[in-house]
């Protein structure tokens, strides 16, 4: 037996399957936990002298007991946000006539001048194959402003009201790093890219009582999949954010465990108030930075010297960079400025990330090896955008499309975020996508890219913990690590593939306490 002498358990895991995703299935069926950590590993027999007075038994009944999932990449406001807004997702509406039903069944019970909000839609899985624009809006709402966001967040759609409300005519000029989508005669159609920090402060936020209420939803659905611990990666994240993230956790509304990435455009407000890297607790604590490339305007911005400088100025302040980049040109552009980085200032370690990481060929995989990145990408958008990517990416990209395979065999380090609330957060669908590169509708993509299921577990757990610095900490199962378990209904490693995304959770552990349970 591994354990910690000298101190009695407050819980002891018993008759377990004890899965940690190193080495798979261990020979321990119990795990004692005290003070919110594992102190000692076993057989049954061998845990007994950890048992005291006031040590609490729990019986697995056989299950699969496993490391609570990381999700290290969310947007955990927007997700709150959309948990309160009405549900456009491909499973709610098909059309843009469902879209506008949904609006004017909202609106007859408002106010006027009450926003409406909506969020999820999918132009591809709409009957009509486009963005919803404002007339079709004006149509079910025109006493209400409305907006409506995109499944990825990063284009929205607003009606006439709302358009007025935030100050966009005609003659306003797109904002830097945002397109407002325009018809022939030059006039906005409602559809807006890229301009979420542009209405950030011209549409009002959510009073506090109903982000909460939103956030404490968010936290029920993350537990309820076994999330132990969200990296929140918006890139608009500020100080007031941070401060709002502080009073989430006083306020004890949300349980999962959080790395906060401040945006790279507010990092000097954190250095300034000496906010360095790691700052906070096991509860929350300061991340990488985030940064954005895009090509909004079919243009990388920003370009590659400034990005250099940017990745440069967090390398050299000992921060993690998390650079968001999709297509391979932003992807090499992203490792171009981190080789850089490396080379005018050399530093052990320094972990910086890849966000998304989409397109991927063996040229970059073998540069990001080489700089020491890590990817954090998003095996489950196989499955819910496969399909789209199977209709619309050039056939020369697709081979190199979420390449998990060819990143993992050069050894790159692999983390698996869902990029909620742009899809559903369950790690299983995830880990189902990763394994099998099924699309929703079944169709395969890019199967040869498919990796084994151990591997796949492990980018939902210990593979969050290493973009975080936090492998010691959780991500397995092991003596002296925080007690964030879960068990499961079955266990992956035996399960047939199929079957993986039908895996539940039946209890979700956090620091040693029950926190989640599912009912029967």
């Amino acid at each position: 037996m591994d354990s910690r002498p000298g101190r009695k358990a407050d819980l002891l895991l018993l008759n377990a399957r004890v899965l940690t995703p190193e080495v798979g299935i261990l020979q321990a069926d119990s795990v004692a936990v005290a003070g919110g950590r594992i102190i000692g590993m076993g057989q049954r027999s061998e845990v007994e002298n950890l048992r005291g007075r006031g040590t609490k038994l729990l019986d697995c009944q056989g299950r699969t007991l496993a490391p609570g999932f990381q999700d290290a990449h969310v947007h955990l406001l927007s997700l709150a946000s959309s948990l309160i807004s009405l549900d456009l997702s491909p499973s709610s509406v098909s059309s843009i006539s469902d879209i506008q039903q949904k609006v004017r069944e909202k609106a007859s019970r408002c106010p006027e001048g009450t926003w409406i909000r909506g969020s999820g839609y999918n132009e591809f899985y709409l009957k009509e194959r486009r963005h919803p624009n404002r007339w079709d809006l004006d149509k079910a709402a025109q006493r209400h402003p409305v907006k409506l966001v995109h499944r990825t967040g990063l284009a929205c759609v607003l009606n006439s009201l709302a358009l007025s409300l935030v100050g966009i005519t005609r003659e306003t000029p797109d904002p830097p790093g945002g397109l407002i989508e325009r018809d022939e005669a030059g006039e906005p159609t409602g559809v807006l890219f890229g301009m979420d920090r542009y209405l950030e402060d011209r549409i009002p936020r959510l009073k506090w009582e109903d982000l909460r209420r939103g956030l404490k939803l968010a936290e029920q659905l993350l537990l309820s999949l076994g999330i132990t611990a969200v990296h929140e990666a918006t890139v608009h994240n500020d100080l007031p954010r941070w401060q709002t993230f502080q009073r989430m956790k006083e306020e004890g509304c949300f349980k999962p465990r959080i790395i906060f990435m401040p945006g790279w455009e507010s990092l000097s407000e954190f250095i300034n108030e000496g906010l360095r890297p790691g700052r906070g607790d096991e509860e929350l604590r300061l991340g990488p930075v985030k940064l954005v490339m895009s090509r909004t305007r079919s243009v990388l911005e920003p370009m590659l010297e400034e990005l250099s400088q940017q990745i440069l100025f967090i390398h050299r302040s000992g921060f993690q960079a998390a650079i968001h980049a999709v297509e391979e040109e932003e992807v090499e552009a992203a490792v171009t400025a981190l080789e850089r980085a490396q080379q005018l200032f050399p530093r052990p370690e320094p972990r910086h990330r890849l966000e998304h990481c989409s397109e991927c060929p063996p040229r970059l995989a073998e540069r990001l090896k080489r700089v020491g990145a890590v990817v954090v990408s998003h095996p489950a958008f196989v499955y819910y955008n496969g399909d789209k990517y199977l209709a619309e990416v050039s056939r020369s990209k697709l081979p190199w499309l979420y390449p998990f395979r060819l990143l993992w065999e050069n050894g790159l380090k692999l983390a698996a975020g869902s990029d909620s609330p742009g899809v559903p957060p369950d790690p299983f669908s995830s880990i189902y996508s990763a394994v099998t590169r099924r699309t929703r509708s079944g169709q395969l993509l890019s199967p040869e890219q498919a990796i084994p299921i151990r591997q796949a577990i492990l980018m939902h757990t210990l593979g969050g913990a290493y973009a975080v610095f936090e492998e010691g900490d959780r991500g397995s199962i092991a003596v002296g690590k925080l007690a964030d378990l879960v068990i499961l209904s079955a266990n992956p490693l035996e399960v047939p593939n199929e079957d993986l995304k039908r895996i539940q959770v039946e209890k979700t552990i956090l620091a040693g306490k029950v926190v989640w349970e599912r009912e029967n």
